[in-house]
């Protein structure tokens, strides 16, 4: 028998009912269906765009049960779709099509070039090796890579030639490039070689928002992790990288409002344990000043449709969030999904 939704499927506000058949969404009538869920608002199950799981604390080795178990978090708060944009291993495609987890969009193992990242943590490679290890990374996972752009407050970001033949080499198979930026140097470097994401972007001069736009750029700002390290400085914190974070912190707020005004796609990205909690990453877009439907749409329709997923359309992936109240009247009701449906099973 099919189940079905009836309600109003955001962001459309049209109301309809929604049948599951298999792990698909079919839009005609059921004579034979039963209504699970009546009444409701519908969203496309929603999305983190940046997650880790598989480990605690950076360094940690890769753990196959614990990024399972942390694939599960993400579900159970009604987050059907996440992209990992960079991993210990190749986010453990072994997992992929476990019927049970979200749907994942790996993006491979961190490509680190020296003294850029946490040692040993990602694939270290020269910068004269980047172009031909983002490819590798590129076609061993989704078609995504992540190279590590820059690091912290006086390292040197890697050069903009290195990064921008890292680009085209992979634009070249097809695939997409994550740039992980948190200096204006490497913020700039990464638009200018042509990033499809810049992961972070503390201290981005504005300035790069039209060709970001232009060229189909998008920004995670991923305030979540950045509102944890905040609370994690301490009078033994150096200055030097208290005053860079404090300073990019204050930044991103006029970033991220910035950016959806220039026409940047503005995407929810948590980068934070515990997993799950991108509803908190949506509170964080509208206290930077983001429209509620553009915050909501970053962890939800427009995440979908950037990662090459429909929402909720006949023949789309059967996976669906239902509340009892309208998401973008009352943002909080995201925290308590009445219904979450993932590949057609009735999770909740």
């Amino acid at each position: 028998m099919a189940l079905g939704l009836r309600g109003i499927v955001l962001p459309d506000r049209v109301e309809r009912t929604l049948w599951v058949e298999g792990d698909r969404l079919r839009l005609d009538a059921r004579a034979d269906g039963e209504i699970v869920a009546d009444g409701v608002w519908l969203l496309p199950g929603l999305v983190d765009v940046h997650t880790h799981p598989g480990f605690e604390t950076p360094g940690d080795p890769f753990d196959l049960a614990l990024f399972r178990r942390q694939l599960l978090q993400h579900r159970d708060a009604g987050v059907l779709l996440v992209r990992t944009p960079g991993s210990a291993e190749r986010d453990s495609t072994r997992v992929h099509d476990d019927v049970d987890l979200p749907r994942l969009v790996p993006g491979g193992r961190w490509l680190a070039t020296p003294g850029r990242f946490f040692p040993g943590f990602g694939r270290d490679v020269t910068e004269a090796e980047l172009a031909t290890a983002a490819v590798a990374e590129a076609r061993a996972s989704a078609g995504w890579c992540k190279i590590i752009g820059d690091w912290l407050p006086g390292v040197p970001a890697v050069p903009l030639d290195a990064l921008t033949d890292a680009v085209a080499a992979v634009h070249a198979i097809g695939g997409r490039v994550a740039v992980h930026t948190q200096t204006t140097e490497g913020g700039r470097n990464a638009v200018l070689a042509g990033a499809d994401s810049i992961e972070h972007g503390l201290h981005l001069d504005h300035a790069l928002l039209p060709r970001m736009a232009a060229q189909g750029t998008a920004l995670v700002p991923t305030f979540s992790a950045f509102a944890q390290n905040l609370d994690k400085i301490t009078p033994a914190t150096p200055e030097r990288y208290a005053e860079w974070l404090r300073s990019g912190w204050d930044g991103l707020f006029a970033t991220a409002r910035a950016a959806h005004e220039a026409g940047v796609t503005v995407l929810a990205g948590t980068d934070s344990k515990p997993c799950g909690r991108v509803v908190g990453e949506i509170e964080w877009l509208l206290r930077a000043g983001l429209p509620v439907e553009a915050a909501v749409g970053a962890a939800s329709w427009t995440a979908r449709s950037w990662l090459g997923l429909p929402g909720l359309v006949d023949g789309a992936p059967a996976d669906v969030v239902a509340y009892d109240a309208d998401p973008l009247a009352d943002p909080t009701v995201l925290r308590d999904p009445v219904r979450i449906i993932l590949r057609g099973q009735v999770i909740r």
